[in-house]
C-alpha cells in the first residue's frame, strides 16, 4: 500500500492540503507535538490541562482536525514533501478535548 502524501507548495507547512482536502484557510490545521496532541503556543501562562506544552526539542506536527492526519512539519521543511506520520481520533477525548480547547483560545 503506497503512504498517504498531503499537497504542500514548497517546504511551507503553511500550505499543506490533507489527503482529506482541509487547509488552514478551511477548517484550519493545528500544531501539535508527537504525540499529536495540540500545543499551547502561550508564552506568559501555564498550559491548559487538554493542552500539550510546547516541544522543548522544538520539534512540531500539524494535525488536521477534521480527519486526523498528522504530519512532521520537520519533514515537509526538509523535503518539501508531506507524508502522513500517523493518525489520531480526533473525536475522542484527549484529542477531542485539545481541539475544543485550542479552537476556544484562538476565537
Amino acid at each position: 500500500m503506497d503512504a498517504e502524501t498531503a499537497d504542500v507548495i514548497g517546504h511551507d507547512v503553511t500550505t499543506i492540503t490533507c489527503v482529506c482536502g482541509n487547509t488552514v484557510s478551511k477548517d484550519g490545521l493545528i500544531q501539535a507535538n508527537s504525540e499529536g496532541v495540540p500545543v499551547y503556543a502561550g508564552k506568559d501562562t501555564p498550559a491548559p490541562a487538554e493542552l500539550a506544552e510546547w516541544p522543548a526539542d522544538g520539534e512540531l506536527y500539524t494535525l488536521c482536525p477534521s480527519c486526523g492526519r498528522v504530519y512532521r512539519d520537520s519533514t515537509i521543511e526538509e523535503t518539501g514533501t508531506a507524508p502522513v506520520a500517523f493518525r489520531v481520533d480526533v473525536t475522542a477525548s484527549p484529542i477531542a478535548a485539545a481541539i475544543r480547547v485550542h479552537w476556544t483560545l484562538s476565537s
